[in-house]
């Protein structure tokens, strides 16, 4: 072919493949395993680039370590429930179903326009009952477990609609559909008992050392294990008292006020009848905004209840306020508050005209002294400071002398804290996985047996979007016998958070069509651990420790053979356009169908993998495209041209050949390297200066060995083009199928050396010797140069320095 007719070459090597079957990964093979995956996609009609960049680099991963001699397992999915799906029903007024298989259709089009080299054979979808059976049956294996228990949470709640929201059905404090105020409401829910698992999640940190520091840190953060002190205060004028945990015990004569979060029921036990009006007020303008709002916001309030609890290091009385900035869900919902060294505290008590109190002084500065002109607080280490008897004493040191202190006087104790909240999973929506339990008068929750299983999801329900869970509306759904005693029961009409379905959906790979169990341990043995996950940053926290928990439970159960799902992790950066992440929302999509109709599947893959390295944001460029398009025909000129050769083998004794040689495994090492460590833009790059230097030595046979090389290197990233090519020069077989080149070390040394020689610093020529030239003999060359000569004449020479092999620099007077 003359002409690069990107269109032609593309559909006929996808068809190819297909008919080939060649991405079909088998069970029983001898080649060592590797499994590379990316985070399956949300059905949400269509791609953008950024989904391109996470699928194209999963896909140069699994080409490579294919000709590296590995059996890959590279499959896909779709992670199908989700609320959108139910929106869109209720705004198109269609079933949630028939709007994800049109979006699953119009996904798997494009993705397979693209070359991904898919196991579509393991495809998933967790919609699906055959794979919603199993998510309801490791639910089961959690309440058999005893990691599964209900109890009341707080859920946002439109008045209006009379409906349960989601925290993103929640725009700055009001309902998505009506813009009521949102408020909160405690309904009694379904958890798992994460918490059981805090400390072996947070240990296992250290052992993944092929994840990011930044995401090991906010798993760590996340989980948030700390240790500190438990310290009782009395209520003046009550019997009751206040628990409190703090990890700054050595604050404790600091303290200046209390604070209890809204929600806290001691708060109308302790709000006097003046207080009451004001902290009802508050407590209702609290209910309306969510807990991130309450976290995030700038501006702390509260209000005084007009109690005061009793400081057991000082018998100081101190009031108790409410404030938004205090959360029931950590600790014991009330903290001491110490202005001096807590920054919130330091802010609300500023706004609030309360008193600060400096306890501890930064041991070289002697500062803070005076309270009244800090401008923020100090949260340092230092010395201890109108602390009575610790006084003087190191602020740390003091930690544990306070402590003792005060377990002795029996008002203290020390205790371990998590951040870590069970794990709420009941959803009240109908795109999910139906919760296998029903509600019996006699026999109260009993679990769907296993053999029942899947609960399905009824077709005749309505999509309102107000009242109860659509599977409310379902008569045929709610009534069910009860499994123990066979009388009427009805069924749970919360449906399960989908992050259940993506939490064990790497596990389902292993086994796709098993109609007997989740996967057969056996081939999860095979196959598990992970080895190579890829999924953008925003994941970092919940779907991947959701995942590790689910993981540890299995093994915990006989099934996962690993205690870990992913031994290397890597996390994409955003696709940027005109200053802001590509998404809908932001209307700077850019879709894949454009490019690769104008320019081809393998331009729009090289680009995003040559634009940026792969953890950094990577910002669109429609320059870059064309580029990269320039660069893919520069390479179709180049094999064509040579396409009649058939001789392989390089002739000797030729200083071209020798060039050639060295080009081709100087360019194998670098690549190898450069793919080996994710840097695909360099690799790229190495391999489009590769391409330069061939052009200029293209004369003769003897570029038919380097051809053949650069084609199977550039393979993981323009598959289309060096499959064609390949073809193109007479190999039968598929280019993905061919070993990954190996490099000659001997042939990486130089036959020569390029010096650059300065005057005074500045460059004003560059030589080229043979590599075993001796310095003398570089240095006089370098003296004699004609450019040099023009600016070294009539000056006397300071001295000559030479830095070997590389630069001669002439220092002249």
């Amino acid at each position: 072919m003359d002409k690069y007719n990107f269109k032609g070459i593309e559909q006929k090597w996808q068809k190819e493949w297909e008919k080939a079957r060649v991405f079909e990964t088998s069970d029983k093979n001898d080649k060592p395993k590797y499994y590379d995956l990316v985070m399956y996609p949300y059905p949400s009609g269509a791609i953008h680039m950024g989904h391109v960049r996470n699928y194209a680099i999963g896909d140069v991963i699994a080409r490579y370590k294919r000709m590296k001699g590995f059996n890959v397992l590279q499959p896909i999915g779709w992670d199908a429930f989700g609320l959108p799906a139910e929106n869109a029903a209720i705004e198109r007024k269609t079933h949630p179903a028939d709007w994800t298989d049109k979006c699953v259709e119009r996904m798997t089009s494009q993705i397979k326009s693209l070359g991904i080299s898919y196991d579509w054979s393991r495809e998933v979808n967790t919609s699906h009952e055959d794979y919603y059976k199993w998510t309801q049956w490791m639910f089961l294996l959690m309440l058999n477990r005893g990691l599964a228990y209900r109890k009341k949470g707080v859920v946002n709640w439109c008045p209006k609609c009379k409906t349960v929201l989601a925290n993103e059905q929640v725009e700055q404090g009001l309902c998505w559909r009506c813009d009521s105020q949102v408020d909160e409401k405690e309904l009694e829910q379904w958890y798992f008992k994460i918490t059981e698992y805090a400390d072996r999640l947070l240990e296992a940190i250290d052992t993944l050392k092929g994840w990011p520091e930044n995401v090991k840190t906010m798993q760590r953060n996340w989980i948030g294990k700390s240790h500190g002190t438990n310290i009782t205060f009395k209520i003046e004028k009550s019997d009751k008292e206040l628990r409190i945990f703090t990890t700054r015990p050595d604050t404790l004569f600091g303290v200046t006020y209390m604070v209890l979060a809204p929600e806290n029921p001691l708060v109308k036990e302790l709000t006097t009848k003046a207080q009451e009006k004001e902290i009802n007020k508050f407590i209702e303008k609290a209910k309306h905004e969510t807990e991130h709002d309450r976290e995030i916001k700038l501006n702390k309030e509260g209000s005084f209840t007009g109690a005061y609890a009793i400081n057991p290091a000082n018998n100081e009385k101190i009031p108790i306020w409410i404030a938004d900035y205090v959360l029931m869900e950590y600790g014991t919902g009330a903290v001491m508050a110490v202005p001096a060294h807590d920054q919130r505290d330091f802010e609300f008590a500023k706004a609030n005209g309360l008193p600060i109190k400096v306890v501890i002084q930064d041991a070289k500065t002697q500062s803070p002294k005076d309270s009244k002109i800090m401008k923020e607080a100090f949260v340092g280490e230092g010395i201890m400071t109108n602390s009575g008897k610790f006084g003087g004493m190191n602020s740390n040191e003091a930690i544990k002398a306070i402590t003792d202190w005060l377990i002795e006087k029996k008002v203290g104790s020390r205790e371990t804290q998590y951040k870590l909240r069970d794990w709420l999973i009941s959803r009240q929506r109908y795109w999910g996985a139906p919760i296998p339990i029903i509600y019996c008068e006699k026999c109260g929750a009993v679990p769907v047996p296993e053999k029942d299983l899947p609960v399905k999801l009824p077709k005749d329900v309505k999509f309102t979007g107000k009242g109860d869970s659509p599977l409310a509306s379902s008569n045929s759904f709610i009534k069910a016998k009860c499994p123990k005693c066979g009388k009427e029961g009805r069924r749970e009409t919360d449906t399960m958070d989908t992050f259940n379905c993506s939490s064990w959906y790497f596990f389902r790979y292993t086994d796709p069509k098993n109609s007997k169990e989740p996967f057969d341990k056996n081939k999860a043995k095979n196959w598990m651990p992970v080895d190579q996950y890829i999924g953008g940053v925003e994941h970092a926290i919940l779907h991947l420790l959701y995942s590790r928990f689910y993981t540890k439970v299995l093994k915990d159960a006989g099934y996962s053979p690993a205690d870990e799902p992913f031994t290397n992790l890597l996390t994409q950066g955003m696709v940027i356009k005109d200053g802001a992440k590509m998404s809908k929302s932001k209307g700077n999509v850019v879709d894949p169908d454009d490019i690769i109709k104008k320019f081809g599947a393998d331009t729009a893959r090289l680009f995003i993998l040559f634009a940026s390295p792969p953890e950094r944001e990577l910002e669109w460029s429609d320059k870059g495209v064309e580029g990269c398009y320039r660069f893919l025909n520069r390479v179709w000129r180049l094999v064509t041209e040579k396409s009649q050769t058939t001789n392989n083998k390089l002739q000797t004794n030729s200083k071209s050949q020798s060039t050639v040689k060295q080009i081709t495994h100087k360019t194998i090492k670098a690549v190898t390297e450069d793919i080996e460590r994710f840097s695909f833009n360099t690799a790229i790059a190495k391999l489009m200066e590769m391409t330069n230097k061939l052009y200029e030595l293209r004369e003769g046979n003897d570029l038919q060995f380097a051809i053949c090389h650069l084609l199977l290197m550039l393979s993981p990233f323009a598959p289309h083009l060096a499959e064609e090519l390949w073809h193109e020069l007479g190999n039968k077989s598929f280019i993905m199928n061919e070993k990954w080149p190996s490099y000659d070390p001997k042939l990486l040394k130089e036959d020569e050396i390029t010096v650059v020689v300065q005057v005074n610093g500045k460059v004003r020529d560059t030589l080229k010797f043979p590599t075993d030239s001796r310095e003398e003999v570089i240095k006089e060359k370098a003296m004699l140069s004609e450019k040099v000569q023009n600016f070294v004449k009539d000056k006397k020479i300071i001295k000559t320095i030479y830095v070997p092999k590389k630069i001669v620099n002439i220092v002249v007077k």
